[in-house]
């Protein structure tokens, strides 16, 4: 097994001095199948080519509701999601960058002036540090500090995903999100995929079984994690074809909250919640997940764990609740074990592709 520090070289290689743009990517990660809501189309229009060009993420991993907020980025790169979300946290958010990469932290900090003058800030609310996700505290993050943390494509890449997942849940505020974007494998990976320096880069052999990361969340905290998206990955390379032959891999957005609450399974205690309305990103229907979708002025049934994500979380204003938890009716119809991915692919050359 390569020791984690050669592990960390080898990424940091292929991302600062392998990969020159996203085109050079032998997977159709960094395609989203839905295509980009207006407001992510029209933020990005604002941001340096340079800095879009060495976009490697695989998903979109900006939730609604961010304005204000004081936002974290996993593994930043050269700032793309950086600068996005500067822009929808308006200028009294701000926005932070951790990555391990100097060539990409290079190129999300020569352009932090020129974003500022773009979106006509008087100040800057965008930052990069350099760190390991795995180490927050050794980068100088406090516990308890931020409201949202993304990340785009980045876990799977570090060696100690527990680390990860734990970092994120400890400098997360109570009530705050870890929405993110990963690949995962329907298998666990054999150690001789996961030591080839390629597939690893490529964000495929370092990817965990589904239920694998699933059970980590829950171990750090996060008791209920959410898909929001998920779609299936297909491998233009025909030698990475070849070596990754029987594995499905999957590129997933979860919102994991952090919620003391929250119960192990989705437990039925006969209550319901009705959307109101009000947000802007969504004026008729709110998504919460892949699961719950809820349209305004309609009264729909949910599970313990929905109502509080709902209800102990920013979107609190814009739901009318029904019930309680005095009475409990086992668990809430539909929750199940088995693989929950989305089984369709999107062509390397649909639009959707950034």
């Amino acid at each position: 097994m390569k020791e984690v520090t050669q592990l960390e070289t080898e990424v940091q290689d292929y991302y600062g001095k392998e990969l020159q743009g996203s085109d050079d990517l032998k997977t159709n990660a960094c395609c989203t199948a839905d295509g980009h809501p207006p407001r992510i189309k029209d933020a990005l229009k604002n941001i340096h080519d340079e800095v879009i060009t060495r976009y490697y993420g695989c998903g979109l991993t900006i939730p609604t509701l961010v304005k204000d907020l004081r936002v974290l980025d996993l593994g930043s790169g050269a700032g793309r999601d950086c600068y996005l979300l500067s822009q929808l946290v308006s200028e009294n958010g701000s926005v932070v960058g951790i990555d391990m990469t100097d060539e990409q932290l290079a190129v999300a900090n020569t352009h932090i002036d020129w974003h500022r003058e773009k979106f006509s800030y008087a100040e800057s609310n965008v930052s990069f540090v350099k760190g390991n996700i795995q180490d927050l505290a050794a980068a100088g993050l406090a516990t308890e500090d931020f409201d949202l943390i993304i990340s785009n494509c980045v876990v799977n890449l570090a060696a100690n995903k527990k680390a990860v997942l734990s970092e994120a849940h400890r400098v997360l505020k109570e009530g705050g999100e870890f929405y993110f974007s990963d690949v995962y494998c329907d298998r666990r990976i054999p150690q001789h995929l996961v030591n080839d320096k390629e597939l690893y880069g490529e964000c495929l052999s370092g990817a965990l079984h589904w239920n694998d990361f699933s059970n980590l969340a829950k171990e750090v905290g996060f008791a209920d994690p959410r898909i929001v998206d998920s779609r299936r990955l297909t491998i233009e390379n025909e030698a990475v074809q070849e070596k990754t032959e029987g594995y499905r891999f999957y590129s997933v957005t979860y919102r994991l909250f952090k919620l003391p609450e929250l119960e192990a399974a989705c437990e039925d205690y006969g209550q319901a919640v009705k959307y109101l309305g009000g947000l802007e990103e969504e004026p008729l229907q709110f998504k919460l997940d892949d699961h719950h979708v809820f349209e305004v002025g309609k009264i729909m049934p949910v599970c313990g764990n929905t109502w509080f994500m709902l209800a102990n979380t920013r979107y609190r204003s814009f739901f009318e609740f029904f019930g309680n938890f005095e009475n409990h009716y086992g668990i809430f119809e539909g929750c199940g074990t088995a693989m929950p991915y989305d089984e369709s692919v999107v062509a390397a050359d649909d639009p959707a592709c950034c």
